[in-house]
């Protein structure tokens, strides 16, 4: 990993924020190679704003509703996350598709983290996907966004077997705890440079 001080992350939420609390331990032990400078959640009252502010870290609620557009909504995010002079962004279960002006304010610096081995099984319910397609294996990714749902370069994926008796709720339960390793270490995989070529993320290599 590359030296230097710790860049700031802002990370935006929608709901209880676990992978949210699973960045803030890295960055409290100094495992993530960041510092999370502000948590945004659309969703007054989600527990992940609590999260946040037990940690000393800023909050921000903006609501996605009432805004002319969902551009005009992307605009209010960019302005809050520059303001806080953010690097890069982290997606901890936001419920909201990432729009053209935050690509294009922070362009391939967006990292989403997804429960399931991508291409594999995008979008909503991907547990229910993978068990109804009757597959050995899942797991978790953590992406680059793009305009594509669930479609970026891969920063990194960690397997998790699906076992005959699984329901959708004790695979994602085994799923989660894979998520809480692998979004840190993404996210200190990130921060230690890399380049997109084409649908792939190169990390960079040390001189």
């Amino acid at each position: 990993m590359t030296s230097g001080p710790a860049k700031p992350i802002g990370v935006l939420v929608s709901g209880r924020g676990s992978n949210l609390q699973a960045l803030i331990d890295a960055a409290a032990a100094a495992q993530l190679g960041a510092i999370i400078a502000t948590v945004i959640s659309n969703v007054d009252g989600a527990f992940a704003l609590e999260r946040a502010r037990r940690a000393g870290i800023t909050t921000t609620v903006i609501d996605h509703r009432g805004w002319p557009s969902r551009d005009d909504f992307d605009r209010a995010l960019v302005q809050e996350l520059q303001r806080h002079q953010v690097d890069f962004v982290c997606l901890a279960g936001f419920m909201r598709k990432v729009g053209r002006p935050l690509l294009d304010a922070y362009p391939s610096a967006i990292l989403n983290i997804h429960p399931s081995l991508l291409p594999s099984f995008p979008g909503l319910h991907p547990q229910r996907q993978a068990l109804e397609h009757g597959v050995k294996v899942s797991g978790v990714t953590v992406h680059v966004v793009t305009e594509e749902l669930d479609a970026g370069p891969i920063i990194l994926q960690r397997a998790v077997p699906v076992l005959d008796d699984d329901t959708e709720e004790t695979l994602a339960a085994r799923i989660l705890q894979e998520e809480h390793l692998a979004y840190p270490a993404a996210v200190r995989m990130f921060v230690g440079g890399g380049l997109v070529e084409g649908r792939r993320w190169v990390a960079a290599r040390e001189p």
